[in-house]
């Protein structure tokens, strides 16, 4: 299962991708994240945070194949254990379908993004800096694989 991460984002500071790639090279060769940045809308003063979004969605979505199922990164969807989110993959890699994860930019996610996706993951109460999430979402990956084999990495 190919994951795709599509996100809004700028450059990611250097301790961001040796992170991300430290967890990327565990991941086994049939479980890959591939990252596919959209940039910023460019913001002003008078910039209208609802267009801002619509236009980033927009270009997130022109990456985003019908086949995918896509799964929305928001603040307001289901929390999931690590158990839960081990199960979820179980789930994903039995459908035989791509995965797509859409990450929002400081607005965060269009209406039409919400509506492509056909779930919505939220990673916790707190509002996480975009490097951040970058991180947690490559580890959280991660450790459910090694859930789904069996793997001592996590320990409950």
């Amino acid at each position: 299962m190919r994951v795709n991460v599509h996100s809004v984002a700028g450059k990611m500071p250097r301790w961001v991708d040796t992170a991300v790639a430290e967890y990327e090279k565990r991941l086994p060769r049939e479980l890959k994240l591939h990252w596919r940045e959209v940039p910023l809308a460019a913001r002003s003063t008078n910039s209208n945070a609802e267009q801002l979004k619509e236009r980033e969605g927009a270009a997130m979505l022109k990456g985003v194949s019908s086949s995918d199922h896509c799964v929305a990164l928001d603040g307001r969807g289901k929390p999931w254990t690590t158990e839960e989110l081990a199960k979820q993959m179980e789930q994903w890699m039995m459908q035989g379908q791509d995965l797509s994860l859409l990450i929002g930019g400081p607005d965060g996610l269009s209406d039409a993004c919400l509506a492509a996706s056909k779930q919505r993951w939220s990673l916790g109460p707190l509002t996480l800096p975009h490097p951040l999430v970058r991180v947690v979402l490559a580890e959280q990956l991660y450790r459910a694989w090694t859930i789904t084999i069996g793997h001592p990495y996590h320990r409950p």
